[in-house]
């Protein structure tokens, strides 16, 4: 079977799951619409927006924060076909009042199945998280002991690849903690990765020849 069978086959999985009680009545944020699954970069975030990806079925689409998230990938030269964009619950958990809500420990558990199987599939050569829901997810598929406030920004090593750790741009994030002149500078350490990951991708080419 093919990757992009793979693939499709774990879209129809997480559109079946019904796990977790208070997203059973949503539909997993998972689709060709996630992005590439050859990418420079991949991407995890919190959890589909309920204006965002929950709505448009795109992540980081439709709401002031895939507005921000577009402007930064935008200021390092990326664009939605370089990149697989993700989050750490595929569906959208909402506060009583229909408010966006943060996912729980146990949902976040629930889907970690999913989003080993989708590092594994994808094996994307960097991963960007944003914010410290997806930074702490990771952990499920790979133990580490990074902490965003420590770590923002700073290319690590995780799991066999790039990490870079950055901050949510949602607009409280970007209001009362990082603004996005902020976030720009930090998304050069992930264009300063993937340019290492270019030059090393070159030497290994070099060496064949």
């Amino acid at each position: 079977m093919e990757r992009q069978e793979f693939f499709d086959q774990l879209v129809v999985e997480a559109a079946a799951c019904v796990i977790c009680e208070r997203m059973r009545d949503r539909r997993a944020v998972l689709s060709h619409l996630n992005g590439s699954i050859d990418p420079r970069v991949m991407f995890i975030a919190e959890a589909p927006g309920r204006n965002g990806g929950d709505r448009t079925r795109i992540p980081f689409h439709g709401d002031t924060s895939g507005e921000n998230f577009e402007a930064l990938i935008k200021s390092i030269n990326l664009t939605r076909e370089d990149i697989f964009i993700t989050n750490s619950v595929l569906c959208s958990p909402r506060k009583p009042s229909g408010a966006n809500d943060r996912p729980n420990r146990t949902e976040i558990r629930n889907c970690s199945g999913f989003l080993r199987r989708l590092i594994e599939l994808i094996n994307p050569p960097l991963i960007a998280t944003l914010g410290a829901v997806a930074l702490d997810a990771l952990k499920l598929v790979e133990p580490h002991e990074y902490r965003l406030r420590e770590h923002a920004a700073k290319i690590l090593k995780w799991n066999g690849r790039l990490l870079v750790p950055l901050y949510h741009p949602s607009p409280q994030v970007i209001i009362t903690v990082r603004s996005l002149e902020q976030q720009m500078r930090d998304f050069r350490s992930l264009l300063r990765a993937i340019s290492a990951l270019t030059e090393i991708q070159e030497r290994m080419r070099n060496k064949r020849k």
